[in-house]
């Protein structure tokens, strides 16, 4: 891994810390004018981004799979406006561009929230696992084709959701598909996650010249918006795990409740979204891109070996193996061919 990549995963101290919320980074800032989109920013995590980033001023567009739904969830919240996007159909998720590229409108902040996780294999109709489908390819879709907006903003960031899952896996170069070999939920999800960062690497490489930004965030762990059975595509993901693992990890208490302790993690939904927003509007991120962020600040890089053992959340410092700027690019041109096929 080059020097630069891990100098650039250094906490730069922001004053701010896991128990920070999205009104603490919003504080003093005026998004008027500003235009954002969200995939999945109905429900969770994306609808706390939604919240926030509406009473800064921002115009919000949530990009859902059941428009319907979105709509009822987001009624009250001004500037806001819901279009169809399901991520694990391309035909979708280039209907969903090509709306908002007829709009004109220029794109300052893109957040690549929703996704999936957790259940038995799943396909979609072109024979990709529903994981690497939806977390990954839907997003690097949307993304390339909303790029001629976002490069109008003379200014513009791309956040990425990941998780300490990406610790799970690193990417099945030679079955990423699972086409040839036994099918792990946990491994999917993983590699998905690790998808996730590396992406952002690459996104920032090649296009900070355009004055595009990526970002990559773990938001942590909050109860009640991403754990449980999983979502569709197009919502935001939750985490599938037994009770008795949350509650020996120390993620519920006897009774059954959410433990809120944010500096192991374990957030409120307005902790848990804050790194996102942080990510989206901070000026103390101005000059610095192609990185991983949790709790409101960079990561440090954790050099422990990823593993496929799951029996409670994994650490959340960010792996080598996800920021490696090879297994970037390779995984930048993977994706194309992808989706050209």
């Amino acid at each position: 891994m080059s020097t630069p990549t891990v100098r650039r995963q250094q906490p730069i101290g922001t004053g701010f810390t896991a128990a920070s919320t999205v009104d603490d980074v919003l504080e003093g800032l005026d998004l008027s004018g500003t235009n954002v989109v969200i995939t999945g920013g109905h429900v969770g995590l994306g609808l706390e981004m939604t919240r926030a980033l509406s009473g800064a001023g921002a115009a919000v567009t949530i990009g859902a799979r059941n428009p319907d739904r979105a709509a009822v969830a987001v009624e009250g919240i001004e500037r806001v406006e819901v279009e169809r996007l399901d991520l694990i159909d391309p035909a979708s998720v280039d209907e969903f561009v090509a709306r908002y590229l007829e709009t004109e409108r220029r794109l300052h902040v893109l957040i690549n929230n929703a996704g999936v996780m957790g259940g038995p294999l799943v396909r979609d109709a072109r024979g990709y696992e529903s994981h690497l489908a939806t977390n990954h390819l839907g997003h690097f879709q949307l993304t390339n084709g909303l790029l001629a907006a976002l490069r109008a903003a003379h200014g513009a960031r791309v956040v990425t959701m990941t998780s300490g899952a990406h610790r799970l896996a690193d990417i099945r170069w030679d079955d990423p598909n699972f086409t040839t070999t036994d099918y792990d939920g946990h491994v999917a999800y993983g590699q998905s996650k690790t998808a996730n960062v590396l992406f952002a690497v690459e996104l920032d490489r090649r296009c900070s010249g355009d004055g595009i930004r990526g970002y990559v965030v773990h938001p942590g762990i909050i109860m009640g918006t991403n754990l449980g059975p999983a979502r569709g595509a197009g919502e935001a993901p939750e985490l599938s795990l037994p009770e008795e693992v949350l509650r020996d990890s120390g993620i519920i208490d006897e009774a059954g409740n959410p433990v809120i302790a944010p500096e192991h993690g374990l957030k409120t939904p307005a902790q848990g979204a804050s790194t996102a927003v942080f990510a989206a509007t901070s000026p103390l991120l101005a000059g610095i891109g192609g990185v991983y962020l949790k709790d409101n600040d960079i990561s440090p890089v954790d050099p422990t070996p990823p593993t496929a053992e799951f029996d409670g959340p994994p650490p959340t410092d960010v792996a080598p193996h996800a920021i490696d700027p090879d297994s970037a690019r390779r995984l930048w041109d993977l994706s194309e061919q992808l989706l050209d096929a």
